[in-house]
């Protein structure tokens, strides 16, 4: 580039540039089109260019969403839980941004490749996955950040929540992401006392209710709803302390029933990678055996896959001491106990 200035510009924006950007550096909309047209540059969105011909880095696409809702424009719902790594990234997908109200940008469809005489690498067929307009009136209460601005990650939480098509979609979606994102019950319940949200409102009620109980990641929510509600199993107190050799540690699942005291550890570390927690796990199990309590431990396969089995084998464990419950689960072939 001939000028330093609009140089800097162009590496702080990965690559990506508006017109009103390049007009007082002296390029003309002719300029500009010229340079598309000999597959130098591309037209990546409305007023929106990249000054290379390859595939845009995931940066260089979220920037240019930006970039086309104008300067008070934010990630948000779906791209803002990617950015908050409270979602796994889908590239293909639009991005969604929120503009305040009274902007003129819409939502428009992925931009596809024009075809030029230059040999370049097209990448995924589009030059951008297009965008997913939203519009609030609240943007000062929910932006966070100024390089790349985005929802806070509550407002994400409950935004995506509130967007799904179910209810039982949000319920899951709002546990999974709050847990995800570690977002504190109290700044949920806060946001949606200031933020009454529009749909779902029941859905979420439950979800922070779960929340409230105890649960604190996805692994615990699968096991408090598939296994535990949808087979009838009492009420656990969840993240109940216990002291091993002076230190005060925390047990998933805790049922207190009369005759007997029943542990169920959650494990959803594929391998354990901290030195000290195999020694850990053993000396709370040991604890545990010591004061008389039974302890059970699932990790993600169990729960997400054979949830019918768990359910039977905390079942087994807690009628062996007298507790009886009927078994509410349509998958479930009998509701017999397991005989040892």
């Amino acid at each position: 580039m001939e000028n330093d200035e609009l140089q800097r510009l162009i590496d702080d924006q990965h690559g990506v540039v508006t017109y009103p950007q390049l007009r007082p550096h002296g390029y003309s909309r002719k300029r500009v089109q010229h340079a598309i047209e000999a597959g130098h540059w591309q037209q990546v969105l409305f007023g929106v260019y990249s000054v290379v011909s390859g595939p845009l880095t995931r940066d260089a696409r979220l920037t240019s969403a930006l970039l086309y809702g104008g300067g008070s424009s934010i990630l948000s719902y779906r791209t803002a839980a990617e950015d908050w790594f409270m979602l796994p990234i889908d590239d293909s997908a639009p991005v969604h941004i929120t503009v305040p109200y009274g902007s003129s940008a819409v939502s428009v469809p992925p931009t596809p490749h024009r075809p030029t005489n230059r040999l370049a690498v097209r990448g995924d067929g589009v030059v951008h996955p297009g965008v997913i307009v939203h519009r609030s009136r609240a943007m000062e209460h929910i932006r966070i950040g100024s390089t790349r601005p985005r929802t806070s990650k509550v407002d994400t939480a409950i935004d995506v929540a509130v967007s799904e098509q179910t209810a039982e979609a949000a319920f899951t979606t709002l546990v999974a992401l709050a847990t995800n994102g570690g977002i504190r019950l109290a700044d949920l319940e806060t946001r949606v006392e200031q933020r009454k949200p529009r749909r779902h409102n029941v859905a979420i009620a439950d979800a922070l209710r779960l929340l409230a109980d105890g649960v604190q990641s996805v692994l615990e929510f699968h096991y408090a709803i598939d296994v535990e509600q949808a087979h009838g199993l009492p009420q656990a107190r969840r993240q109940g302390p216990v002291v091993v050799d002076g230190q005060t540690l925390y047990e998933d699942v805790v049922y207190s029933t009369p005759g007997t005291d029943l542990i169920v550890r959650l494990d959803g570390r594929a391998t354990h990678t901290m030195r000290g927690i195999p020694f850990r796990d053993r000396r709370r199990d040991n604890a545990a055996e010591v004061a008389g309590k039974s302890s059970l431990v699932y990790g993600w396969e169990e729960v997400h896959r054979d949830a019918c089995e768990v359910a039977a084998e905390v079942r087994f464990v807690l009628e062996r001491s007298g507790w009886a419950g009927r078994n509410p689960c349509p998958n479930c072939a009998r509701n017999l106990p397991l005989t040892g």
